[in-house]
């Protein structure tokens, strides 16, 4: 009797550690990183200023992304982004009606927890950091002097941003499908200076991906 329960013991930690084996083994390979270009579409919200009228832009968006699995359902998902962001706006500044086309460029940073309840389905929410490598911003129908257009262009932007970010992807093989939303969490300056209000970007993304 002893010896048939030591078997039995044997034979379980055997499976056990196979079982352990094969599951790190599917890890591994599960593990990929891919690249991926879509399209941002930009507005902005919680706005300081009632008469700063707004209406979204489409900018790039692309990079690279790291899918890292923690177990069978859940994962992490580090990515690597060029994107921007940006909004058309009209407004009154001294006097001078205007129109304002602003392009943000940013590198983003998110690192998203990926939920996977069926296969070809990953669910991404998580924080992501922003940082505003430079900005552009042209005027049209305008009369504002070229000091005035100085005064946009010396605005004293945050070049740091947190936002938080999810949406969905798709997976077809190699190929991924991403639609996702992001929202900043602060505002793009601390002050009032000079025309252009206290804002929070707001924006979807649609990207097409392939894993490598």
């Amino acid at each position: 009797m002893r010896s048939f329960i030591y078997l039995l013991v044997v034979l379980l930690k055997a499976n056990i550690c196979l079982a352990q084996d094969e599951y790190i083994e599917e890890t591994k390979e599960a593990a990929s990183f891919g690249i991926k270009a879509g399209i941002n579409y930009t507005n902005i919200y919680q706005c300081s200023t009632k008469d700063f009228n707004t209406q979204g832009k489409a900018g790039f968006a692309g990079g690279i992304f790291v899918s890292i699995p923690i177990c069978k359902y859940i994962g992490l998902q580090p990515e690597l982004l060029f994107s921007q962001r940006g909004f058309k706006a009209t407004g009154n500044y001294w006097g001078s009606e205007y129109e304002l086309n602003r392009t943000l460029n940013y590198i983003d940073v998110p690192l998203l927890a990926s939920f996977n309840p069926v296969s070809g389905l990953s669910i991404l929410f998580g924080p992501q950091y922003s940082y505003l490598l430079n900005q552009h911003d042209s005027f049209t129908n305008s009369v504002l002097t070229v000091a005035q257009e100085d005064d946009f262009k010396n605005d004293k932007i945050r070049k740091g941003i947190f936002c938080l970010t999810g949406g969905l992807d798709f997976n077809l093989n190699n190929t991924v499908l991403g639609l996702r939303a992001g929202w900043d969490l602060i505002n793009n300056k601390d002050d009032e200076t000079f025309e252009t209000p206290q804002y929070k970007n707001v924006w979807i993304q649609g990207t097409l991906g392939f894993r490598i």
